[in-house]
């Protein structure tokens, strides 16, 4: 079922307590929905049903479903037309205001060029007033939020430069590119001064769009840039001779900025661009951090779980029963991995289970090991490798495989001294 339509529902629910229509508009509505099996045809449906109630108790909702449903075709119209109501109920969707923006720039003119500026410094609050990202991801997370604060400045400075204001147009364009060092900002920046009439100072930041590291971009932009790029080089130079020294310099440029950045983001999650999970850092309960490098030499044995999980209820006594078997050996540690997203939950569940309080979060190792259910074992052998896994578990035999598992690994490093 398609998002829009999602919407929609939710929406009808949370009418109960709203006046409501009568039961002939609410069962033409339910079939309106029903009809919607794709977002062009939940369009069709939903605008024929506001042409025959016009003042419908729910238009509010339908208009908002509408707006969605336009994003998901990339119907620029309808995302203007139902775009702005929807945002009056809806202040804080970041997609509902991104996509706004975009479709009154798109739109053009003077007047729409003022209400996608609106719409872009309310986006940009928004994200602005995000925490910086923590935990889990807090780099990706992070990254993104100044991902889409650069799109947002981009859009205002498309917005003035149809309106004609220049200087306002560069300095958001410069932020947008301090935000987030791409190469659609550092294009956008050449272009802004491209109309303003200054393609010589154009020319460096088409040279950093060119050249700068930026996943999000294709090889027919990056291309683009190129031509561009030598076109007007050539227009102010002559021909193309010295251009290779200009495009090594932005590099280098270029270079120092997105290494500071990648530094930066790196220190709110120290684990984001690992390959090797002995090269990870996790978080105990009370904050202090492990590497498991500190560990090497040792046979682990690391068990993901979670709250929410019911069977790792079930497997945690066997797994206590397994730890107390090799617990007191020197070169084997137990790790319990806890996978919840809401880490405030964990102190108090373990509390309430009376679980011992030696639980780690297990900070993106899960992804790595392409732990996709749990519970899940995973033995990790003394040199740091992965020798074992188990993906759920058997009650009647977990114990037995575990111990015969730990065992085997053992008698196999002692015999290889």
């Amino acid at each position: 079922m398609k998002a829009a339509v999602v919407v929609l529902l939710c929406a009808i629910v949370a009418l109960a307590q709203q006046p409501q229509p009568s039961t002939e508009e609410q069962q033409d509505l339910m079939r309106a929905v029903n009809e919607g099996t794709s977002p062009v045809d939940l369009i069709r449906a939903l605008e024929a049903h506001l042409a025959k109630y016009p003042n419908s108790t729910q238009r509010a909702d339908v208009e908002r479903s509408l707006a969605k449903a336009a994003i998901e075709s990339n119907d620029v119209p309808r995302i203007a037309k139902y775009g702005e109501s929807a945002v009056a109920t809806s202040a804080d969707d970041f997609q509902l205001l991104d996509r706004l923006a975009y479709a009154f720039l798109t739109l053009g003119g003077g007047e729409n060029a003022a209400k996608a500026y609106k719409y872009a410094r309310k986006f940009e609050d928004l994200v602005d007033k995000m925490p910086v990202a923590t935990g889990r991801d807090a780099s990706h997370q992070q990254d993104q939020q100044e991902r889409a604060i650069g799109q947002a400045l981009i859009y205002q400075a498309r917005a003035r430069t149809i309106q004609k204001d220049v200087p306002d147009a560069l300095r958001l364009v410069a932020r947008a590119f301090s935000a987030y060092p791409s190469e659609e900002t550092a294009r956008e920046w050449a272009e802004v001064l491209i109309r303003s009439g200054q393609p010589a100072d154009a020319i460096e930041h088409l040279a950093e769009a060119f050249v700068i590291p930026d996943p999000y971009t294709t090889d027919e932009k990056r291309q683009g840039d190129r031509l561009l790029l030598g076109e007007l080089y050539a227009k102010q130079h002559g021909s193309e001779k010295g251009l290779g020294d200009l495009i090594l310099a932005a590099y280098d440029r270029v270079s120092t900025t997105v290494e500071t950045r990648r530094k930066k983001l790196l220190a709110l999650d120290p684990n984001s661009s690992l390959a090797d999970p002995m090269e990870f850092t996790v978080t105990s309960l009370d904050g202090k951090k492990l590497q498991l490098a500190s560990l090497k030499g040792k046979l682990l044995i690391l068990d993901f779980w979670a709250t929410w999980c019911v069977p790792c209820r079930v497997q945690h006594p066997l797994y206590e029963t397994l730890r107390e078997r090799f617990g007191a050996r020197g070169d084997v540690a137990f790790l319990e991995m806890n996978s919840d997203d809401d880490r405030t939950v964990v102190e108090p569940f373990l509390t309430a289970e009376k679980w011992p309080k030696t639980v780690y979060f297990e900070d993106g190792l899960a992804r790595l090991l392409n732990v996709m259910n749990i519970p899940t074992t995973i033995v990790i052998d003394k040199s740091g490798h992965v020798a074992s896994r188990m993906d759920g578990f058997d009650p009647s035999t977990f114990l037995d495989q575990m111990t015969e598992r730990i065992q085997t690994m053992l008698a196999a490093s002692a015999s290889a001294k």
